[in-house]
């Protein structure tokens, strides 16, 4: 059964901004249209219309609840535009990306995953590495083209060898697996949001900018930033004026208190887009 909604988003929000970087082994952007698989067999589409409304049309009731989720829809982010539309670095992107909140994905293990393949290499490196192992773990949906979101189970099922033959390093791989094969990650949608960056840091081959995926992405939270992500370095040390160290940061995003994560999100996009006031190296 297909259903439909046209839904208006609380607060600002830009579809266009926020699906840009959207593609991967489980959803596409084309013509303005977001096309997304999800669980079970399920799929979705989104667009926006010129009103502002966003129109969402799922294989069932579940599904388009769960696109909503992944739109981040209910998410209202405009007390962080209030607070950081004055701020010397945020303040042209909360102009400028007013619309823009950070496109969640269907399943925590596919946050998980992204957390394990982005560490230490660049973004278009890690989204291939990414679609690799969702495209041999995961069955084609009924999508052309697309495949469904992993699950632990799915993941679990994998020996470390294999997935270090798709390329994941040997430690990850391990640690993935193990990570899979024990309670159900999903899980995390109810622990406080300390508690899951804690968890999560503790194991081997993850980290605070792990952390920061797993909560931006897999559970829609906001306050854990992405310390250490390379794209950040680099704007700390055009900052600084010297190289920098990945920790470094993180006494960048500490200025931005609970809405840490959303303000990795515009610091990046500014960042790419020209937006920061300082000098690119």
């Amino acid at each position: 059964m297909v259903v439909a909604d046209a839904i208006r988003p609380r607060g600002p929000y830009s579809l266009a901004l926020t699906a840009e970087w959207a593609g991967d082994a489980t959803r596409r952007v084309r013509d303005g249209v977001l096309t997304c698989a999800l669980p079970g067999g399920a799929c979705a589409a989104a667009w926006q219309r010129p009103d502002g409304r966003v129109v969402v049309r799922a294989t069932g009731e579940e599904a388009l609840a769960r696109m909503r989720f992944v739109l981040a829809l209910e998410d209202d982010h405009s007390e962080f535009l209030r607070r950081f539309r004055a701020d010397e670095l945020l303040g042209p992107s909360t102009s400028r990306l007013r619309g823009l909140r950070p496109l969640r994905v269907a399943t925590v293990v596919q946050a998980l995953l992204r957390a394990f393949c982005g560490q230490l290499i660049d973004s278009k490196t890690a989204r291939d590495l990414e679609r690799r192992i969702v495209r041999a773990a995961t069955p084609a949906a009924t999508a052309p083209g697309l495949h469904e979101p992993p699950d632990a189970r799915q993941l679990a099922a994998f020996a470390p060898a294999r997935l270090r033959a798709l390329g994941l390093h040997a430690r990850r791989a391990a640690a993935l697996v193990r990570l899979c094969g024990g309670p159900d990650p999903e899980r995390l949608h109810g622990a406080p949001t300390a508690a899951v960056a804690a968890l999560l840091e503790r194991e081997r081959g993850l980290g605070p900018w792990s952390a920061g995926v797993v909560c931006l992405e897999g559970l829609g939270r906001y306050e854990h930033g992405l310390v250490g992500d390379l794209g950040l370095v680099k704007l700390v040390a055009a900052l600084r004026g010297r190289r920098v160290e990945a920790w470094e940061t993180g006494e960048l995003l500490a200025r931005y208190g609970e809405w840490a994560g959303l303000a990795s999100v515009y610091l990046l996009k500014g960042w790419a887009r020209g937006l920061m006031p300082v000098p690119r190296a």
